[in-house]
């Protein structure tokens, strides 16, 4: 009866040991299987794109880099001679962006034609991209509208837009780089090609 009791015990240990190890080698399967998933998902996730950096050239790089009607315009606060500059009556779908620093400014999706013979928006495509002052150069008050980054003068705002902002932001051209919806990925604005896709996809009325 003794001898039966140890080699119970005994039995019963190495069952222990057994079932301990079992359950240890499960565990680490288990560990290795999550880690090699994660792995898949950190190789399967996109790069993550630089962003871009705005910033304006010096004012001898400028005079290189602009025409003298650009330069003007940005620079000088000068206005361009409206029905006779090359964006007035653009109907491409694509963004404009600041002819200085590449800032994000406008979108085709919410330019319209507002009769002035110059660019005029509802809306910026990205507002933190535009600053306002006032401007009494003409002897009374008008709203400025500036570039937040290179500081470009680009034209003014007025309440006498439609809806649904009411807005217009009429525009100089010469302040401005157009970019086609085709061409954005290439340029490094990617991250606007989505709203011109899901204008593309949706039925027409």
């Amino acid at each position: 009866m003794h001898y039966n009791r140890v080699e119970t015990q005994t039995t019963t240990r190495i069952s222990g040991f057994i079932a301990a190890a079992i359950a240890a080698m499960i565990s680490l399967l288990l560990l290795a299987g999550s880690a090699q998933a994660q792995d898949r998902q950190t190789s399967a996730a996109p790069a993550v794109a630089p962003r871009k950096v705005f910033v304006k050239p010096s004012d001898s790089e400028l005079r290189k880099k602009l025409t003298p009607l650009q330069y003007a315009v940005t620079q000088r606060e000068d206005t361009e001679t409206p029905f006779r500059n090359i964006y007035w009556d653009n109907h491409e779908p694509g963004i404009y962006v600041d002819i200085v620093s590449g800032e994000p400014l406008f979108s085709s999706l919410d330019k319209y034609d507002s009769g002035t013979g110059w660019p005029s928006f509802t809306r910026p495509l990205e507002p933190a991209n535009i600053r306002t002052k006032t401007d009494r150069i003409l002897g009374f008050s008008r709203t400025e509208v500036r570039s937040a980054h290179a500081d470009s003068h680009l034209g003014h705002v007025f309440d006498d837009g439609p809806r649904p902002t009411g807005l217009r932001y009429c525009m100089n051209s010469a302040a401005m780089r157009f970019i086609p919806a085709s061409r954005l990925d290439a340029e490094g604005y990617g991250q606007y090609a989505m709203l011109f896709r899901a204008k593309a996809a949706r039925p027409a009325k």
